[in-house]
């Protein structure tokens, strides 16, 4: 069972599951799901309803057939990137990103993903990927230049040199290459991949403690600025939030009974009164 949910705009459609995954769709399937400002909007207000609803366990986002996100809206012909005065614009739309958040964040990536389609996809932790679809950072093909803070994400997930190739000749490539680059967690056939993702968005909506994967992502994308040793600290730290608590006895137990883990601790309740690490990047 699902309830949908009113995320103020057709661009995106939204429904919560009773095991805790939020299903974000974005729907513009006449543009291909070309990305819009309500998009992006909507998109944000999902993002911070998962970092502080603990009914959210896990976000996975995805695109209405035939595409992902194909990037930039071009209905409007060669002003599209035209630079006005008291404009809002922002190269990340989409604020907080899927990183910042303390929820696991999926991308379903169904289908095509080009430009800001794909860069949103390297702020998700994990991306399952159509084997068949076309992707690309192609902005500096279109005379502007790669957005969505994937400078920085792209880099640490896939590695300089690669980044440098696929951010620097703006080239598009399948989901089979993107596999070989490192930057798809899995390659999948184009149907399975919103299946795929939504078995593991439940497994770990149902298997995983909440505050464990939620510090866990928090320090796994805050490591990036910090030395082996802050890493050391952290980790000794955030062992004493979770070790002892209710969950901790939970989690063996339920594992020496081979049943369902039935969780209590909240990210909400539980989260450390003092995160012991750079705060800089996170909410």
């Amino acid at each position: 069972m699902s309830t949908a949910l009113d995320t103020g705009t057709d661009d995106l459609l939204a429904e919560l599951h009773d095991d805790g995954v939020l299903v974000a769709t974005l729907n513009r399937p006449d543009t291909r799901n070309a990305f819009s400002g309500a998009m992006g909007q909507a998109l944000s207000e999902i993002y911070r309803r998962a970092d502080t609803d603990d009914a959210v366990r896990v976000v996975v986002v995805t695109g209405t057939p035939p595409a992902f996100c194909a990037g930039a809206d071009f209905s409007g012909g060669s002003e599209v990137f035209e630079r006005q005065e008291g404009s809002t614009f922002h190269a990340n739309p989409v604020w907080p990103a899927a990183w910042q958040i303390r929820t696991p964040v999926i991308a379903a990536v169904n289908g095509h993903a080009i430009g800001i389609g794909f860069t949103l996809t390297l702020q998700c932790d994990l991306r399952f990927m159509a084997r068949d679809a076309k992707y690309g950072i192609v902005q500096v093909r279109r005379g502007v230049m790669p957005d969505g803070m994937s400078a920085w994400t792209l880099p640490r997930i896939a590695g300089m040199a690669k980044a440098a190739d696929i951010m620097l000749t703006g080239r598009t490539f399948t989901g089979e290459e993107a596999d070989a680059l490192g930057v798809a967690s899995k390659v999948l056939p184009n149907d399975d991949v919103l299946p795929h993702a939504l078995e593991v968005a439940h497994d770990i909506a149902v298997n995983t403690a909440p505050v464990s994967v939620a510090v866990t992502k928090r320090l796994l994308w805050g490591s990036f600025g910090m030395n082996p040793g802050q890493v050391d600290v952290a980790e000794t730290e955030l062992h004493k939030v979770v070790m002892g608590e209710a969950d901790a006895r939970e989690g063996v137990m339920a594992y020496l009974e081979r049943r369902q883990p039935n969780w209590s601790l909240t990210v909400g309740e539980h989260w450390p009164a003092e995160w012991p690490g750079p705060e800089e990047e996170v909410l």
